[in-house]
């Protein structure tokens, strides 16, 4: 893995994340988060953006370590928690909008210092 490819995958999940954000935004609390049908449907949704954010994570994670860089794995770790979180509050719109935002940009904050992080190496001829 490059770290361009690292970027990419960045800029992917930031754009996921928008999407997540209009989703939670525009639609209604579901009438019964047990009903098996929804479950299935969510399953379904969020699956490979599951699968997006574990490469994405394991692929940060190995290009912060032995780096000068501003990001610290812990960030990190919570980021993939709280990307995690806030994919399933995208679609059980179980939170308060205050508290969905402020994840929102919390993870986003994480996203934009890696993608200094990656710009910065790269200009000192990083991979």
């Amino acid at each position: 893995m490059t770290i361009l490819q690292l970027l990419e995958q960045t800029i992917q999940l930031e754009q996921v994340l928008v999407k997540l954000k209009d989703h939670y935004l525009t639609n209604e609390r579901p009438e019964n988060k047990r009903d098996p049908v929804f479950f299935q449907f969510v399953k379904e949704q969020t699956s490979p953006v599951f699968e997006q954010i574990d490469h994405w994570y394991k692929n940060a994670l190995q290009f912060i370590q032995n780096r000068e860089v501003k990001v610290h794995p812990q960030q990190l770790q919570s980021t993939e928690d709280n990307l995690k979180i806030l994919l399933l509050h995208s679609y059980y719109i179980d939170v308060r909008k205050r508290r969905y935002m402020d994840l929102y940009q919390s993870i986003q904050y994480v996203l934009d210092s890696l993608k200094q992080d990656i710009k910065n190496q790269t200009k000192r001829g990083g991979e």
